[in-house]
């Protein structure tokens, strides 16, 4: 007997979760994962930070919580403190009530909360992204409403590093109203920033062309160990006066991947507004997810919000991320001891988990199925998959990858 879904087509597998399967089922006991984004260890294990294991056993062991549906807007004391951590416990936005949290589920979830309001109140149909970006941007402000997609200049393959010329010259094209996504920190999947100069020069351009800017903020801390530095350009953006909303997720800065625990700050210049906008974003809620879970909200809340545990989560980020950095200055440094064709100074100026090493969809296609080495086919790596152990068998695979299609 015929289905009715008999002539559903399957969908293209998510490259990212695909790498990662076939790194599973490989048994070369050389093969080395530099696809997913994740925190690994010097062990190449995952870490559950020692900060996190103590609250969650406060959590577990606190007799007055129960399992009670949270508001639909979710845990007022941590978007409270995600939005703090954002914006700065002194913000004069924070104060004056120009400025909220409503947690979500992670970053993707508050991209998409945002994305929906932004397109179904707001009318927004024009949206830009960064070239290259996180790939899951597209796809959500499209899926939420969005129809008029463009991207702007960013990756410069010949510099290895922005094009900011390109960049600027995008912006000022961008419609009246359009909504801009902007990486906070640890651009993904470059690594490469804005220089507080060049912040200040598209925050000039938003502003004279009357655009909306969308932050994801996914590695605030992690990215370089200071929470401060890595909410710069937010900060920046706010105190010049913007309106805007920001995607905020605590999967690396906390370990909390599978908690699914995020935050949408929204900056306002009227606190009046503030009522208007969460009737309506809790009705988005209410149609999508109804309301969010609570166990990875008290953890980061509780971290937060308690003045000893926040200081042990600031030296855990400090871990995560010199590690981040050593491992970069030992790749740059082997491959150069090697004699790698081309500069690699870009290795150690990028920031954060990843690299944009500068790859081609051939050198990839050699590191895998040659080497084992599992990295996206863009040449995007995963810093944190590399260790004192596999360094030079990586840098040494890169090298021969590089040679071979030189011939």
């Amino acid at each position: 007997m015929a289905s009715i879904f008999d002539g559903v087509e399957k969908g293209a597998p998510i490259e990212v979760f695909a790498l990662n399967k076939a790194f599973l089922e490989d048994t070369c006991s050389d093969k080395v994962n530099l696809g997913v984004g994740a925190y690994r260890t010097e062990e190449g294990k995952p870490w559950v930070l020692p900060v996190v294991k103590k609250a969650e056993k406060a959590v577990v062991d606190d007799a007055t919580l129960n399992h009670e549906y949270l508001p639909v807007l979710g845990l007022d004391t941590y978007a409270a403190a995600a939005t703090g951590l954002l914006l700065g416990e002194d913000s004069l936005q924070i104060k004056n009530k120009n400025a909220f949290g409503i947690q979500t589920l992670s970053g993707t979830g508050a991209l998409r909360l945002g994305a929906e309001f932004l397109a179904i109140v707001m009318g927004r149909r024009t949206f830009y992204y960064s070239d290259p970006t996180w790939e899951n941007h597209q796809k959500v402000f499209l899926s939420a409403g969005f129809t008029d997609g463009h991207y702007y200049r960013y990756w410069d393959p010949q510099l290895r590093g922005i094009d900011f010329d390109g960049l600027i010259s995008d912006l000022k094209k961008a419609p009246e109203g359009s909504v801009i996504i902007l990486h906070a920190c640890a651009h993904n999947p470059t690594g490469c920033d804005p220089t507080k100069e060049q912040w200040v020069k598209i925050a000039d351009v938003i502003e004279e062309k009357k655009l909306f800017p969308f932050f994801d903020s996914a590695y605030q801390g992690f990215a370089s160990g200071d929470p401060v530095h890595d909410a710069f350009a937010v900060r920046y953006f706010v105190e010049r006066g913007f309106e805007l909303f920001c995607a905020q997720s605590f999967a690396k800065n906390f370990g909390l991947y599978n908690e699914r625990i995020g935050n949408l700050t929204v900056v306002q210049r009227n606190p009046a507004t503030t009522a208007a906008i969460q009737s309506r974003m809790t009705l988005l809620v209410r149609f999508m997810y109804s309301n969010p879970p609570a166990f990875g909200g008290r953890i980061v809340g509780k971290v937060l919000n308690n003045a000893e545990l926040r200081q042990e989560w600031m030296e855990s980020i400090k871990t995560m991320s010199s590690r981040i950095i050593k491992m970069r200055s030992l790749l740059r440094g082997e491959l150069e001891k090697l004699g790698t064709p081309g500069t690699w100074e870009h290795i150690t100026n990028q920031i954060g988990m990843f690299s944009y090493t500068g790859l081609n969809e051939e050198q990839v296609k050699i590191m895998i199925e040659k080497y084992h080495i599992y990295l996206l086919a863009s040449g995007r790596i995963n810093m944190c998959g590399l260790n004192e152990k596999n360094v030079k068998y990586v840098a040494n695979a890169i090298y021969e990858s590089i040679l071979a299609t030189k011939l």
